[in-house]
């Protein structure tokens, strides 16, 4: 897989790929990430990407011109299967979307800024449009983080053990069990006695039993 992720702000979406699960899937090349620097696609002798927005009105908006010479000058070498962009109104992220997005060979990530884009590139250029939720942040770049995050472990070798990728929250609409390790009593509080039955079959009940009730309890909009 392939991800190439356009942004004002190249040195904020570093330290993200550069640890854990993420930088082990890049050492593996299960990924490719590429961060690139809108401005270099800018025409302006100042490089902005930016202007005032037609109409008036607070705050400024990425012109489209950038964003349509990145978007050519990446296409002309390979095709994407999805150009995203990170917009606070885009269909919000869940396990399902980044479960179908893991299965793309390349992608395009565009990180919103200032007031937003250019209507032009929306209309445009981009395939899909993705929020991380119901707030706004300075900038896509934690967006782009997050999608790349939820995408990239669920490419096969990314986890050492990919059954676990598969138990997730989410995975099956349910949220995830509680879990216990060692020392199975810790001044009086104890683990469950089933978990340390070794009885696999009644465990997996217990823990889908778990699942359900703890979506029923702080999830219930899941459960329709």
């Amino acid at each position: 897989m392939r991800i190439d992720i356009i942004t004002v702000l190249p040195q904020l979406l570093e330290s993200p790929f550069q640890h854990s699960i993420l930088k082990r899937a890049i050492d593996k090349g299960l990924v490719e990430v590429n961060l690139i620097n809108l401005r270099d696609y800018s025409t302006h002798k100042q490089k902005s990407v930016d202007d005032y927005a037609f109409g008036g009105g607070a705050g400024m908006v990425m012109g489209i011109e950038p964003i349509a010479n990145c978007i050519h000058a990446l296409k002309a070498e390979r095709n994407y299967d999805e150009v995203i962009y990170t917009s606070p109104d885009g269909e919000v992220l869940n396990q399902k979307m980044s479960n179908h997005l893991s299965t793309l060979n390349n992608m395009i990530i565009l990180c919103g800024h200032y007031k937003g884009v250019d209507q032009r590139v929306r209309d445009h250029f981009i395939t899909k449009e993705i929020s991380i939720g119901d707030y706004v942040l300075s900038g896509g770049e934690l967006a782009a983080a997050v999608i790349s995050d939820s995408v990239i472990r669920l490419i096969p070798g990314a986890i050492s053990d990919e059954t676990s990728a598969l138990t997730d929250s989410f995975q099956d609409n349910l949220l995830a069990p509680p879990v216990y390790t060692r020392p199975a009593d810790y001044m009086g509080m104890k683990v469950p006695e089933i978990l340390l039955s070794g009885h696999t079959a009644n465990i997996e009940n217990w823990r889908h039993e778990q699942s359900l009730e703890r979506t029923k309890q702080r999830r219930p909009d899941l459960l329709k």
